[in-house]
């Protein structure tokens, strides 16, 4: 069934190239729903070409034959694990996009329960590879297609839990980057901070590391006068009615206990937001006028059972570390390809 509140199909100097990872499913296909119909372009890089095809038609089939238009969706294949593949994926789109006015990188991976790292194709822990690492090497490899347009801004996906003093943040073990003596080590490292494997820290870490990086990349681009808004944000818990998304990787270490606590989260307690609910604040962040140049963190914030407030927040003591962005910044830099 076609979605029944198409906007009107802008013209083509209005409308919006946006480049998105996680656009398949969650949060990232409910933005890119929201986006197309409204008359904007997609890029979603897919990691295979099964994901690829099937998103495509499933984002054709919600949006309606009769309003889909064919150059609003490209889905190409590049998986955020592979360091190569980015590059292959980066050579082709400079052969088919002169400019993109929005790069969201939403994709995230947590696979919390698991005893032991999974790894990348580069041999780094697949959490920080693909929640960072990727996302580095995808901005810098793409950056200067945002200086084309006539109103830049980067997104990235991030969480509350990357704060220690968030509820979800206390849970378990905290985020904590220390002095990234993992990092430092190269390839092979299980910990960004040197300790021993845990999916769920690793998943915090990765956050933290989300906002270091939109931090510095903001005082990078202020230091070569290119001021455009770097906007870090939290959709707090998302928890969908399906097998997709939260819990997507994870459930398998422990699907009983994690099934119970998406039950209790979202239908008891009602702490968490839908994907649908969760796309309209992303879909928001990326129209919207009222966001101001540099960076920027803002956060869907539960005030009471089933009510949030999304706003701009501070974010974590140790995300306002200098040169902890810094230095994450120089290291995360050797580990790539170039």
């Amino acid at each position: 069934m076609g979605n029944k509140n198409i906007g009107l199909i802008l013209k083509e100097d209005q409308s919006k190239t946006i480049l998105i990872t996680g656009g398949s499913s969650g949060i990232g296909l409910e933005a890119s729903l929201q986006l197309i119909s409204k008359g904007h372009k997609l890029i979603i890089p897919c990691r295979s070409k099964l994901r690829s095809e099937e998103t495509y038609t499933k984002i054709k089939q919600k949006i309606g034959s009769s309003f889909f238009k064919g150059n609003s969706l490209r889905t190409p294949v590049m998986d955020l694990s592979d360091l190569h593949q980015i590059n292959k994926f980066v050579a082709k789109l400079k052969s088919e996009v002169n400019v993109i006015d929005v790069i969201i990188l939403n994709a995230g991976l947590q696979y919390t329960g698991a005893k032991n790292p999974q790894w990348s194709k580069q041999q780094y822990e697949l959490t920080f590879a693909v929640n960072h690492l990727s996302h580095y090497y995808l901005t810098k490899k793409i950056i200067d297609f945002l200086f084309k347009s006539q109103s830049p801004r980067v997104i990235i996906t991030s969480s509350e839990v990357h704060n220690p003093r968030s509820s979800g943040g206390k849970i378990g073990k905290p985020a904590g980057l220390g002095s990234l003596n993992g990092l430092k080590q190269g390839k092979g490292f299980e910990m960004i901070d040197g300790s021993k494997f845990s999916a769920d820290k690793a998943y915090k870490d990765s956050k933290l590391c989300n906002i270091l990086f939109a931090k510095e990349l903001s005082k990078n681009l202020s230091r070569k006068n290119r001021h455009i808004p770097i906007i870090a944000w939290a959709p707090g818990l998302v928890i969908p009615r399906t097998r997709k998304g939260f819990f997507q990787y994870s459930r398998k270490y422990n699907e009983i206990g994690q099934i119970l606590f998406a039950f209790l989260a979202r239908d008891i307690f009602k702490i968490s937001t839908s994907t649908l609910n969760a796309g309209k604040l992303l879909n928001t962040l990326v129209l919207s006028d009222d966001v101001k140049k540099g960076f920027s963190f803002y956060s869907n914030r539960l005030i009471s059972p089933g009510k949030f407030i999304f706003d701009e927040e501070k974010t974590s003591e140790e995300s306002n570390i200098e040169y902890l962005a810094e230095e994450l910044w120089k290291y995360t830099e050797a580990l790539s390809l170039d």
